[in-house]
């Protein structure tokens, strides 16, 4: 009873509290409004607003804005290249302390060994770390992973503070179809499930939807997110370094509906979140785009906190955590200080530096096995004298994760299918890395504009095989060794060169170097790009990650080979 009291005194403003902050312009969240007023912080918990006479600490904010803390409801750390606490660090400065991680990156490489490690190194972080538990290891059977989780896998995870939900559900065929692995997931006692299922029919999402599945984060028109809105789900706009959705998206949201509506980033490399920010960058989008800046700040905030299911977050009110971004101007969303808890973690261009977790056991992730640029070549069909073949040929579209599917004529030489510089049509391949099964899926592929050289990675959704594109095969197998060697990570090579790298060796996915290093790296690889011919309008190497996942229309390649990923089967390349 008497902590019951002492908590009533303490938002009545009769006994001293831990902080006042004065005169701010409070972003009201629940009433759509901007009013100015005081704010007691307490214990790391918001007490109230109004008159706070008593307290250890007072702010002066003079009139500035106070909004919560921005909340990244959808986001892959590993995406970054950066280990979880260089990402947290990032996110931090630049107003988001609160994000719900996928881990299903790392633990298609590593298992539960993955999620393990990214649970371990945010445990005493101070940010708001949540974890959506992989529900696709692998992602497809069209694939080889480098772990395979079931859900009595993931069963060992439930409870744990961090753990919130099933992370995005790709398998959606599996879900409507009431696959027995797909449902054991599904039953799992956590509260939220997350969606991913670009290319479901409309009928379909009736059933989807009563799986438990609530959000979707792969809407690229604005007819694909209305369907989901109408049937009750939660729509994340989504802005990220390869797949740019939030300004096509945004006239579905109006007042009725912008309730349902949220911001997520999915997938973002460093030098974007240093240049431009993360959750941040998406408001300022948005608001330069037209929209209301406290509508916008609503669906960073309070829609995100209910859309997931964390009572607790996304307000400035009695009994939220004290989570809470300072900003001189709502238009320009220029961020000033940034508190959680109650305690100011970043300032101005400042950010916290944290302390690296033991990435032992998770590094050494390349396993190739006998090698041989042998593999690389594609021969053709007959036995035909033929100087030119049809062949199925992906097609890179701008901005979009999404892939044409084409037909094109390639030369042929002494029976083996090429590459075609005129047609800027380059060869593409993806290796098994982790159980040396020797597998190698070869192909085509057209609009990344690559004229000469070879560009290679590790990092290739979901299973993470290396993936390389290239214009010759000794240049892309002087790409392929060097990520051998580096023991993953990312390469650019030009000729005989190796023009640029950068090694990832924690799973072959992130590294331990700063963000501002591993930026400048990838600033410098992006230019000696640009002079492979890669088109300016295609950032290579999230492109190249995503030209391997066989969940996205509609042409893929995996380690098994041409994914027609509309019929869900392999195809031929060569017709």
């Amino acid at each position: 009873m008497s902590n019951f009291k002492q908590t009533m005194d303490e938002a009545r403003g009769l006994v001293k509290i831990d902080l006042v902050l004065r005169r701010a312009k409070l972003v009201n969240v629940f009433s759509g409004e901007i009013h100015e007023t005081d704010i007691g912080v307490h214990e790391g918990f918001f007490v109230g607003i109004g008159k706070f006479e008593k307290a250890e600490k007072e702010l002066d904010l003079s009139g500035k804005y106070v909004v919560p803390g921005l909340i990244d409801g959808h986001v892959h750390i590993e995406s970054s290249h950066l280990c979880p606490e260089e990402f947290c660090s990032l996110l931090l400065s630049h107003g988001v302390t609160t994000a719900v991680v996928d881990p299903h990156e790392i633990a298609n490489v590593m298992g539960i060994k993955g999620i393990q490690y990214i649970l371990d190194s945010v445990d005493r972080l101070p940010f708001n770390t949540f974890v959506a538990l992989p529900s696709c290891v692998p992602a497809t059977e069209l694939e080889t992973s480098g772990a395979r989780l079931e859900a009595k896998d993931l069963l060992q995870f439930v409870g744990h503070p961090r753990v919130i939900g099933l992370g995005e559900v790709m398998d959606y065929l599996g879900v409507i179809q009431a696959n027995p692995d797909m449902v054991d997931k599904l039953k799992l006692p956590v509260p939220f499930f997350d969606g991913h299922a670009p290319g479901i029919s409309p009928q379909d999402l009736n059933a989807y939807y009563l799986a438990g599945i609530h959000t979707e984060h792969e809407c690229s028109t604005v007819e694909e997110a209305r369907e989901r809105l109408r049937r009750g789900f939660y729509v994340m706009l989504r802005e990220g370094s390869a797949a740019k959705n939030l300004i096509d998206l945004l006239p579905v949201v109006t007042s009725q509906n912008s309730g349902q509506c949220l911001l997520v980033t999915d997938d973002r490399h460093p030098r974007d979140l240093i240049h431009e920010g993360s959750i941040d960058h998406l408001v300022r989008l948005s608001i330069k785009a037209g929209m209301d800046p406290v509508q916008v700040i609503q669906m960073a905030t309070i829609n995100a906190a209910r859309a997931i299911g964390l009572k607790h977050l996304g307000a400035v009110a009695p009994g939220y955590q004290a989570d809470f971004v300072v900003l001189e101007d709502l238009n320009t969303f220029e961020i000033l200080e940034v508190f959680w808890r109650g305690i100011k973690q970043s300032e101005g261009n400042e950010r916290p530096r944290f302390s690296r977790y033991n990435v032992a056991g998770l590094t050494k992730s390349v396993h190739l096995g006998k090698w041989s640029s042998d593999k690389l070549r594609v021969f053709t069909n007959s036995e035909s004298k033929s100087n030119q073949a049809q062949v199925r040929v992906i097609g890179v579209q701008e901005h979009s994760l999404v892939t044409s599917a084409l037909i094109r004529e390639l030369p042929v030489r002494n029976g083996l299918v090429y590459p075609d510089p005129a047609q800027r049509i380059a060869k593409i391949a993806v290796i098994e890395r982790h159980h040396q099964t020797g597998n190698v899926g070869l192909g085509f592929v057209e609009g990344l504009e690559l004229k000469k050289g070879a560009i290679a990675s590790t990092i290739a959704h979901d299973s993470h095989n290396l993936v390389v594109v290239g214009m010759s095969d000794e240049e892309m197998n002087l790409a392929i060794m060097t990520c051998n060697e580096m023991e993953g990570g990312l390469c650019l090579v030009d000729g005989n060169q190796v023009i640029g790298k950068l090694p990832l060796p924690i799973a072959g996915l992130m590294t331990d170097q700063d963000a501002e290093t591993v930026a400048q790296s990838l600033t410098e690889m992006h230019k000696k790009a640009l002079c492979l011919g890669i088109s300016e309008k295609v950032d290579p190497f999230m492109t190249l990650a995503f030209l391997s996942l066989p969940v996205i229309p509609l042409l893929k390649l995996t380690d098994l080979g041409l994914v027609d990923v509309e019929h869900f089967r392999l195809t031929k390349v060569v017709l």
